[in-house]
């Protein structure tokens, strides 16, 4: 690490913000696999999109099928899953770009690591309160099934914590609808998207 330093590149975050009109921030979706975290930034994307907002969506399998496909789901690992997500976002926020990042990440220390690697203001914690009956009833993987069986081992939620966020920036429960979702968040992030 001692002879390595980074370069310093003439186009800036800054300059980056002022050509798409827009800032650039991660918007972080934690919760129970099943939850809802896909499917609500998925909606979100659309909105942006509609609104020209670049962004980008980083998604928990998507990303263990390639970058992360090294990485099982033991505590060490899913503390590196998260690390490398975080670093990854870092990239996409300096490019100008909002992320959309959908994970389970189960613990409170890792998202706090995240944001110290983007920082407090390029940070948005969304919590997407499914309660487990209801992530179990839609099941939409079938990976409860197999973990209540012991076919699947440190799954969270059955057989690994999850540790719920104190004071997420945004809470989303069972009973809201994907749309209304959808406008709670867009409203809270609307002051954050303007270029400055």
């Amino acid at each position: 690490m001692s002879n390595i330093t980074p370069h310093s590149f003439s186009i800036s975050k800054k300059d980056r913000t002022q050509r798409n009109k827009h800032s650039s921030f991660l918007i972080w979706f934690t919760g129970l696999s099943g939850s809802g975290k896909s499917t609500i930034a998925d909606a979100l994307e659309k909105e942006l999109h509609k609104k020209k907002i670049h962004t980008y969506i980083l998604d928990g399998d998507n990303i263990r099928k390639g970058i992360n496909s090294n990485l099982g789901f033991s505590p060490q690992d899913r503390t590196e899953n998260i690390r490398r997500i975080a670093e990854i976002s870092n990239l996409f926020i300096d490019a100008g770009i909002v992320v959309l990042s959908a994970f389970v990440s189960p613990y409170k220390k890792d998202r706090n690591n995240i944001k110290k690697i983007v920082g407090n203001t390029n940070f948005v914690e969304v919590f997407i309160n499914t309660s487990l009956k209801e992530c179990e009833r839609r099941d939409v993987k079938g990976l409860y099934k197999k973990a209540r069986k012991g076919e699947i081992s440190d799954f969270t939620g059955i057989s690994a914590p999850y540790e719920a966020p104190d004071a997420p920036d945004i809470e989303i429960t069972e009973e809201i609808s994907v749309d209304e979702a959808v406008k709670k968040i867009y409203k809270y992030i609307s002051n954050k998207l303007k270029a400055s």
